[in-house]
């Protein structure tokens, strides 16, 4: 078999590489993007001890920091690295203001529900000729009974017992006596 190659002309463009487009950012491009200065002074330091290049008391003398201090910040860096290399859920995270939105949308739909429901119920009692219930008070509860001493609802209930009595005899003579 015979192999043909093909040779590029001259000026001809070569194919394009798979791969990020040219001039795009690449994954170190925001390394740092909206921290403080000193910050990132801290995190080029410590980097620089981590990799051989400082020894660190020389970093904590860059710094500013005693070695404890400068040792305290590099503990908390390297936790901050294991913190962030941790591997992330999959899936949509939990969002408060959609979940309210979602929360907002399921009541509404419900409140919707309801009233359908209860027009049915009221279609029913009209068919069935219940009367509709009593509406609710305004201030929601039943008012309260005021408490009335015992002694004072038996004396009560004594004169009308003896106001009936009276009147039934006031009744009496009157059918009693002729008419003149």
């Amino acid at each position: 078999m015979k192999e043909t190659t093909t040779v590029p002309r001259a000026g001809a463009k070569p194919p394009a590489k798979p791969g990020r487009p040219k001039g795009a950012p690449g994954p170190a491009h925001d390394l740092g993007e909206g921290a403080s200065t000193e910050a990132k002074r801290l995190a080029a330091a410590i980097l620089e001890v981590l990799a051989g290049a400082r020894t660190p008391g020389e970093a904590a003398a860059a710094l500013g920091l005693s070695l404890p201090r400068y040792y305290q910040v590099e503990h908390k860096a390297v936790r901050g690295l294991v913190a962030a290399l941790e591997p992330q859920p999959r899936g949509r995270r939990p969002d408060p203001d959609r979940e309210v939105v979602t929360l907002q949308r399921d009541n509404a739909r419900l409140r919707r529900e309801l009233g359908r429901q209860q027009a049915l119920v009221r279609a029913g009692q009209r068919v069935v000729g219940l009367p509709p219930p009593a509406p609710p008070r305004p201030g929601g509860k039943k008012p309260r009974r005021r408490k009335v001493a015992k002694a004072l609802r038996l004396a009560a209930q004594l004169q009308r017992g003896h106001n009936d009595a009276s009147a039934a005899a006031v009744a009496a003579t009157d059918t009693a006596a002729p008419a003149v």
